[in-house]
């Protein structure tokens, strides 16, 4: 997945909203909090970040093309990087964009979910 898919794909996650930050990331968020980050690593190479339930982060880190993401796991976090991205784990990538935009919001105070038009 390239960056421009990344984005079309979080775009259509309503209420979404971007912000390029952090040395040129694609930053997602719903309700002011993160939940997908799009950048370019050193070799190139792109890579997507997204936070995971418990059971899909003890998988996703023995499972190629991921790996704990370096920032957000480091600190107890449950964030896991995409590095493969050739377009075989698209896919995949979509779902858990989707559960990483669920958590996130699920987290949200009632109020803002309720001012967002989220359902509850």
């Amino acid at each position: 997945m390239k960056h421009d898919e990344f984005n079309q794909f979080c775009e259509a996650l309503k209420p979404s909203t971007y912000v390029m930050q952090w040395g040129n990331s694609h930053v997602w968020k719903v309700g002011g909090k993160v939940y997908a980050i799009g950048f370019t690593l050193k070799n190139g190479a792109s890579a997507y970040t997204f936070k995971t339930s418990n059971l899909n982060y003890e998988f996703l880190c023995n499972h190629d093309g991921y790996r704990p993401a370096p920032y957000f796991a480091s600190r107890g976090m449950k964030w896991i990087q995409q590095t493969d991205t050739d377009g075989t784990l698209d896919e995949e990538l979509k779902y858990y964009l989707s559960e990483s935009y669920r958590i996130v919001s699920s987290a949200l105070s009632k109020r803002k979910q309720a001012t967002l038009g989220l359902p509850q």
